[in-house]
């Protein structure tokens, strides 16, 4: 151990306290600032985002990758809307979500407070730097970054910005810290703060995920991958239906909201098929299915068991017929990884049964899976999708950075009388 992680934690953990009891209207004009300095350094954080992208392209990258790493002026300016998104929300701190008078006469309450220090540990998302701080701040705690080091540079540019936000506010800068040194000890270093750390949210690919799970001794929030399932039920609507398959597979085929399996009821592949398989290869997707989606195009390729449990996150999608809907759901509950179903469908029965039997952290009833987005949901921002089925499921926002104690209010009452 280097102890280099520590002395960032220690310093990431003091400011904390002092984001902790900053009033909601400081904390809130904290984000509105840090927003503007995103604008305003805009130049310098696209200049260093080349520099990234140039060293990934040259060290073989995938289009995946590329594609979460890239800034661009619309990706900066909306990183800075998710920060006024976020600073606008309803402050989380002291909210009193219960409130009950026992028998004996004590009150007693739920209040949220916050996490305390927060680590992140992700890989090319440049975006996390400044959503994952935000969220952090917004909620009273403080974070510490660890990106990768193919994002350093621009990591290091948002991050700079973030700190002159906080100076000018008076607030400490350690509030936001950056591992700038992106070495695989440190992350291990980090891992083993069980003094410092009160939570560890890794963002990325699934061997990242995996990684800090294993070896962490912090509690961590994860999700693995997102085999993300549309179902089209024998009562869908057919444009309807390929609207959300073209919108979930081929608009950003990188991201874990994206379509990997298309499951299709055998009473309207008939009529749906053809034109599906159509439009998916219009738009350059590779389609892989069973003999009975073969049987409509036998130039498909075969799909195997690999197939249909894999997060392709490229322009690839599996295809199954199935009898019915419960067919449908033994399929995901076999090969889903809890983060987000879609089912088109124009019966309220079918719709219900999917919702109820369907265990991921979101279901969409005639919705695209992109939905599944903390801004498309209402929090502002993501700092990542748990499929961890601890304080938080699903895209986590402000209030899943705040965890609820007890406060009890008496009057002098004691529990033995003597």
């Amino acid at each position: 151990m280097t102890g280099y992680v520590r002395e960032l934690a220690q310093a990431a953990r003091a400011a904390q306290a002092a984001i902790a009891a900053s009033d909601a209207a400081t904390r809130r004009a904290l984000l509105d600032a840090m927003a503007d300095q995103l604008l305003a350094g805009q130049g310098a954080i696209i200049e260093a985002n080349a520099q990234d992208m140039a060293k990934a392209a040259a060290n073989g990258a995938s289009k995946a990758t590329l594609d979460r790493l890239l800034l661009d002026a619309a990706r900066v300016r909306g990183m800075a809307d998710a920060l006024r998104e976020v600073a606008a929300q309803a402050d989380p701190l002291g909210e009193v979500t219960r409130s009950e008078t026992r028998p004996n006469g004590i009150l007693v309450e739920r209040q949220r407070i916050p996490l305390g220090l927060v680590a992140m540990i992700f890989e090319a998302r440049p975006n996390v730097t400044a959503e994952a701080a935000a969220l952090c701040l917004k909620a009273g705690n403080a974070v510490l970054l660890r990106g990768g080091s193919e994002a350093a540079a621009s990591n290091a540019a948002i991050a700079a910005c973030l700190h002159a936000a906080l100076r000018e506010a008076g607030l400490p800068q350690a509030a936001v810290s950056l591992v700038a040194d992106t070495a695989r000890e440190h992350v291990l270093e980090l891992l083993q703060l069980t003094d410092l750390i009160d939570l560890a949210i890794p963002r990325g690919g699934e061997s990242l995920i995996r990684f800090v799970a294993e070896h962490a001794r912090v509690p961590v929030i994860k999700h693995y991958k997102g085999v993300c399932h549309l179902y089209v039920d024998r009562a869908a609507d057919i444009d309807k239906a390929l609207a959300l398959l073209i919108d979930g597979k081929a608009s950003r085929p990188g991201v874990c909201n994206a379509l990997e399996t298309l499951l299709v009821h055998r009473d309207i592949a008939p009529a749906f098929l053809p034109r599906a398989l159509d439009a998916l290869k219009a738009r350059g997707v590779e389609v892989r299915g069973d003999e009975e989606t073969r049987a409509f195009d036998p130039s498909i390729a075969l799909a195997s068991d690999d197939d249909y449990a894999a997060e392709f996150l490229d322009l690839i999608i599996a295809v199954k017929v199935v009898d019915n809907l419960p067919a449908a759901l033994a399929h995901i509950a076999r090969h889903g990884s809890d983060h987000t179903e879609v089912i088109v469908t124009n019966d309220p029965a079918a719709a219900e049964a999917f919702v109820s039997g369907t265990r991921s952290s979101a279901v969409m009833v005639n919705a695209s899976s992109r939905f599944n987005d903390g801004g498309q949901l209402g929090l502002g921002a993501e700092i990542g999708i748990s499929t961890t089925r601890l304080h938080a499921y699903g895209p986590m926002g402000v209030e899943a950075l705040t965890i609820e104690r007890f406060v009890v209010r008496g009057q002098g009452q004691v529990r033995h009388p003597v």
